[in-house]
């Protein structure tokens, strides 16, 4: 405990206040915000857009495979976790509880078993602190995993191995952890590496989206459309059919627009005209992702006495059905793409000043 409460007191130390400008540095604690805002607004998307409106035709199951179904919520989430993770970006996140079905979900250290029983306590706020692990600090946030929908109660309320069994929509069933690296523990002005640069940052919400995308994408609509269960449709709402990968992450963006933080879809060729870059920015982002979809194409811009971090990274078709999607859609004015083409970017921002 000793050293728990030493981390307590770095965090408090030496992350600025929130009248310092942002263009010197990211807090880790509002970094972790933005990364919690992406990851949150995808698994309800998720669970409400999909799980909930397919339930009466296609429901979700643990043995999804196996039972040609929809991915579980929280299996959504952790399958985007790891593709998160295994990218070696050096943010990690995923799913705990203190009363786990799956025994790798439980607390990992006693810093994690305090903090889950604080958030299910107290919902406002993340729990937090830094710790020093490997020769680094990390910055180490657990924010509640509330129960959005009724399938996520039925499904813990019911599974055999379950040590609870009384869950309510609403309920605080677990939660998510946030692990960012900081700087090294010989350096000096330790508190320097409490911030992070934007583009670090940025590269870390985009991290979550893409995975978030992929897993839909491959697990969920290239699966189904394959196994001749379900199809995507644009018009999807008012039929028992998938939305299409672009308008998952459409729905997330609308979910997540708090924090100051935003993204969103554009492209060169878009099917629909609100996709369209928007001004000088975005119309040669676009065209540098397109060319060199190694890294994103960033800027700093203002408008009016705020300024913003904007950074846009390539759109890539990573599955047959984008491919055909769009090569094969009546509005779109390019029929020719391949997998693993650049479609357009996914731009993200968020005020610096």
């Amino acid at each position: 405990m000793k050293t728990f409460a030493f981390c307590i007191v770095l965090f408090f130390l030496f992350i600025p206040s929130p009248a310092q400008s942002l263009e010197d540095g990211i807090p880790a604690g509002l970094a972790a915000d933005f990364i919690h805002a992406v990851v949150e607004a995808g698994r309800t998307t998720y669970s409400e857009q999909v799980v909930e409106h397919l339930q009466s035709s296609l429901p979700a199951s643990e043995k999804w495979e196996q039972d040609k179904t929809l991915l579980l919520p929280a299996q959504f989430l952790s399958m985007s976790s790891k593709i998160s993770n295994s990218r070696g970006i050096g943010m990690k996140y995923r799913l705990m509880s203190l009363w786990p079905l799956n025994n790798n979900n439980a607390p990992r250290s006693q810093n994690e078993k305090l903090g889950l029983e604080e958030v299910v306590k107290n919902t406002d706020k993340p729990f937090t602190w830094v710790i020093p692990r490997n020769g680094r600090w990390y910055f180490e946030a657990i924010y509640p995993d509330i129960a959005v929908s009724e399938t996520c109660v039925t499904c813990h309320n019911n599974h055999p191995n379950s040590p609870k069994t009384d869950f309510k929509v609403g309920d605080v069933m677990g939660g998510i952890i946030i692990d960012l690296p900081l700087g090294k523990r010989t350096e000096k002005n330790v508190d320097e590496k409490f911030l992070l640069t934007p583009e670090v940052v940025a590269d870390y919400v985009h991290s979550v989206l893409e995975s978030d995308r992929t897993v839909y994408a491959q697990y969920v609509v290239n699966r189904l459309e394959e196994q001749g269960i379900l199809q995507s449709k644009e018009k999807w709402e008012n039929e028992n059919a998938l939305m299409l990968p672009a308008q998952f992450l459409l729905n997330s963006a609308i979910k997540s627009k708090r924090l100051g933080l935003n993204f969103r879809l554009i492209s060169l060729y878009p099917i629909n005209p609100q996709n369209r870059p928007a001004n000088e920015f975005e119309q040669d982002g676009l065209e540098s992702v397109e060319v060199h979809p190694i890294r994103p194409y960033i800027k700093h811009s203002k408008v009016g006495r705020k300024t913003y971090f904007q950074a846009i990274y390539p759109d890539i078709a990573v599955t047959r059905g984008c491919v055909n999607c769009h090569n094969g859609h009546p509005n779109s004015p390019k029929k020719d793409f391949a997998l693993d083409d650049v479609m357009g970017g996914i731009l993200v921002s968020f005020q610096l000043r």
